[in-house]
Order: structure tokens, then C-alpha cells, then sequence
């Protein structure tokens, strides 16, 4: 087993150029040697290791501004590595398996700054190190000094043709050097995370941590300790310090995404902090100041939760400097047909794949109206790639896009809500005769009303409170 690339440690300080950078290169993989030779040639002073007790040992004694985790499957030593290099503040850049979205969240939770699925090309990498790469450099000469070109092939952002989105781009473009703080809302699937991606590349704090947090997925017991951090013995089972969002995004961005889920007494606490810029662990006396540049996203109308009481005005405003509106994909004209093939030619690269679509599927694909927005588009783009042979055709896109249900809901159960109701109790009125028809099962009302399980508890919770269960 290599412990060492001893012929990428620099013997003097006059082998590399002044601009070089030194990267912690550490594999669980195969690639892990023709990695480090590419970024070697690269003029980077590189690190190689494969031994776990290495890499902690290089990250505390050397503090390595950037660390690049190459990995073949999911182990919790490295997440460990990950915080390590977080704390160590060091860049860090996960490389990973295509199909493993959920450890991907893990890694960015943890600390990575980027994760970047198998295979990648040399340019992503670049693009991902923070170096701007030349077409003639693309081919293998070098690299330019590190500097970032925030010029609109920079973004994340998917293509697009609406002009909806081009003004979109532009905003971004715009806000992004600045401090201040964004809010997107849009429905679930628009890619409210990728814009906030983008955001941070574009951003001052380009080289540091984004890590996203999904305030309605974590529990509320739990998730102040997730944002702040805890001190050893703050609770029951609080067996060793920990160290909040907040913390691990230091210097970076933190995304706040479903934010109007947050419980209503967090909602205060998180208010100080956006006022302060202070904020202490549960269980601790001091201050740590809160160095992070915040995005918050929701898929609600903000002015609806606030004004049923579920979001407070003034964190609204507080969040509210810059706005973002995304629009759902009905509204993308002309975008369906391009996103199609923009997802298709991802996996072909992928997969080394030369699939397309014929005509009469593209036309299907418009005509449909995406209540999943990009992500549902994206999983049946994917679903008609596996089931294609070479042509992606009518018979490869799913039943329920072919020929949606839309026709016969007018013939399915109803309830009638009264004019003059307010939203609160249409809301609860529909609750109530989803959970009837579905005789009580909790999730599969859930996924008829296109909410959270936690956000339908929420709301049985305070009907029960109020005694109008």
C-alpha cells in the first residue's frame, strides 16, 4: 500500500511556481495515482496518501488548504476526514460515485465544498480547484494563476432559453459578489439549491464551505444543536462537542432550504443571529461569531406562512434583502425540450452512452406540465435512458406523462370549501378528507398533497392544540 507520492513533495520552495497550491490527496479508489499525476501537471504540489491515519496526521500538521477525497464506496471515516478538513479549513473536494446522492448530502453536510460524480473531466476538476482553465490548457499544458472569471459559463444553472431565467441569471450574477442575504422561493424541483450553488461560486467566499441544511427534514428536538452546535454533556446523549452549520460553513455560505419549516421559537434565535452575527452552542456561555453568508429557500409563499402564523414577518424581512422568484417549468417556455436533452447528454457522457430522443417523444415531454418541475423531468429523462435502445421513443416515456390523469380528477372524491374561507381552513378541510379517503395512512396522504410528513404532524399537531381536531 503507498503511503507516500514522494516524487510530489517539493524539496525546496523554488520547484513549484509561486501560484502552486498544496493538495491532501487521499484515495479509497483505483484512480487515486492517475489523479494525483494529472494535478501534478498542474503545477499543484500534491500530498498522496491511501492510510486514514496519514491523512489526519498531513491535515493537522500541515493544514493543506484543499483536500481532494477520492472514493469508490461510503464509509464513516471519511465523513470524519471531511470534518477534520472542514475544521482545518481546508477546501474540500469529494470524488464519488454517480449514483450516490444520499452520501453526496452527507459530504456537503459535513463540510465539502464540492462533489463531483465519476466520471469528471479535467475542466471540471479545474473549475472545482478554483482555477480558470484555457482551451489550449484543457488539452494538457497547464493552468492559468487562480483567479476567478465570473462569466455566465460559470453557472450551475441549467440551460435555458426563458427569459425568465436569463433575468434570473443576471440577478445572480449581480448579488452574488455582494454580502447581502438571498431568499428563493419556488416550487419543490426548481432548483432553488443549484441557484444558491451558484450564488457561493460567484461569491467572495468561493474558496470556503457551502452547506446546505434542509430545515423540514431534521427534527425539532434536534435541529438548534444542528444549526449552534452543543457542549459536551448539554443533554441526554450529548456525549461529545459538537459543532453546528453555522461553525462548519464558517468563511462560506450556509443554505437554509424549506427555512419556513423552522420551528417558531428557533425562528427567534436565528433572528438574533442574522441581527448580531453572534451566536453561542446549546449548553455554552460564549459567543462564536457567526461568519457565514446566508441563502435561505422555501417552496411556500412566505406571505402565506406569515400571515397564518406558521413564519415570523420579521425574520421574513430580515431574510427578504434580496428575492429570488423561480418559476415552475409550465412557465419555461421551450425549456422542457432543451433540459431534455441537456439531462440525456449527461448520462450518455456518463455512461459513454449515445442515446437520443426521436421527435414524437420530445413532443410528449412538452406537452406535459411537470408538477415536479426539473427533478421530475430529470428522473424520467433518466428512467426512458435505461428502459431505450439507442432512441428514447414513445414507448420509453412513462404512462403517467404520456397520458396524464389530469381528465378524470373532476370524476375522483371532492370537498367543497365555502367563499370566503380562509386559506387555514381550506387547508385543514382538504387535510382532513385526503387523510379520509387514504383511512388514516399518514404518508400516503402526504404524497397526495404534495407535502412533507413532517409538515402534515405540524399541522394535525396544531388543530389538535387548538382543539379543532
Amino acid at each position: 500500500m503507498t503511503l507516500m507520492d514522494a516524487k510530489n513533495i517539493p524539496l525546496s520552495a523554488n520547484e513549484h511556481s509561486a501560484d502552486s497550491a498544496h493538495l491532501l490527496i487521499v484515495s479509497y479508489s483505483n484512480n487515486g495515482q492517475a489523479l494525483t499525476e494529472m494535478l501534478s501537471s498542474l503545477h499543484f504540489t500534491t500530498t498522496y496518501t491511501e492510510v486514514f491515519s496519514h491523512a489526519q496526521q498531513v491535515l493537522r500538521s500541515a493544514r493543506p488548504p484543499c483536500l481532494v477525497l477520492d472514493i469508490d464506496r461510503e464509509t464513516i471515516g471519511q465523513l470524519q476526514l471531511i470534518k477534520l478538513a472542514a475544521e482545518v479549513s481546508a477546501t474540500i473536494i469529494v470524488i464519488g460515485p454517480a449514483n450516490s446522492d444520499a452520501f453526496a448530502k452527507q459530504c456537503l453536510s459535513h463540510g465539502a465544498t464540492h462533489y463531483l460524480a465519476r466520471p469528471i473531466s479535467r475542466e471540471r476538476l479545474c473549475q472545482a480547484l478554483g482555477v480558470r482553465v484555457d482551451s489550449e490548457e484543457c488539452r494538457g499544458t497547464g493552468v492559468t494563476n487562480p483567479t476567478r472569471d465570473p462569466s455566465p459559463l460559470e453557472l450551475d444553472m441549467t440551460p435555458s432559453t426563458s427569459s425568465k431565467m436569463q433575468k434570473i441569471a443576471a440577478q445572480v450574477r449581480r448579488v452574488a459578489p455582494t454580502s447581502a442575504t438571498v431568499f428563493i422561493w419556488g416550487e419543490s424541483g426548481t432548483g432553488k439549491e443549484i441557484v444558491a450553488q451558484d450564488i457561493h461560486k460567484l461569491s467572495d467566499r468561493c474558496n470556503r464551505p457551502f452547506v446546505p441544511v434542509n430545515c423540514g427534514a431534521i427534527s425539532p428536538q434536534l435541529i438548534e444543536s444542528e444549526l449552534f452546535g452543543h457542549e459536551k454533556g448539554s443533554f441526554t446523549g450529548a456525549v461529545r462537542e459538537h459543532k453546528g452549520v453555522f461553525e462548519r460553513a464558517r468563511g462560506g455560505t450556509l443554505f437554509l432550504d424549506e427555512i419556513t419549516e423552522m420551528p417558531i421559537d428557533l425562528q427567534v434565535k436565528l433572528l438574533r443571529v442574522l441581527e448580531t452575527r453572534r451566536f453561542s452552542r446549546v449548553g455554552g456561555d460564549g459567543e462564536i461569531e457567526a461568519d457565514v453568508r446566508i441563502v435561505a429557500a422555501t417552496n411556500r409563499c412566505p406571505e402565506t406562512e406569515v400571515k397564518e402564523g406558521h413564519f415570523r414577518a420579521d425574520l421574513l424581512y430580515r431574510l427578504q434583502v434580496f428575492p429570488i422568484a423561480l418559476p415552475p417549468l409550465r412557465e419555461r417556455a421551450g425549456d422542457v425540450r432543451i433540459l431534455a436533452r441537456h439531462f440525456l447528454q449527461a448520462l450518455n457522457e456518463q455512461d459513454g452512452g449515445n442515446i437520443d430522443f426521436s421527435e414524437d417523444a420530445l413532443r410528449m415531454l412538452e406537452n406535459y406540465s411537470w408538477p415536479g418541475n426539473l427533478r421530475e423531468l430529470k428522473n424520467v429523462v433518466q428512467r426512458a435512458y435505461i428502459m431505450a435502445d439507442g432512441l428514447i421513443t414513445e414507448a420509453e416515456i412513462p404512462e403517467d406523462v404520456v397520458d396524464p390523469p389530469s381528465d378524470n380528477l373532476n370524476q375522483g372524491p371532492s370537498v367543497t370549501v365555502s367563499i370566503g374561507s380562509s386559506v387555514a381552513e381550506a387547508e385543514k378541510t382538504l387535510i382532513f378528507a385526503t387523510l379520509d379517503e387514504c383511512k388514516g395512512k399518514k404518508e400516503k396522504a402526504a404524497n397526495i398533497l404534495g407535502v412533507s410528513m413532517k409538515t402534515l404532524y405540524n399541522r394535525l399537531r396544531e388543530y389538535e392544540n387548538r382543539n379543532d381536531a
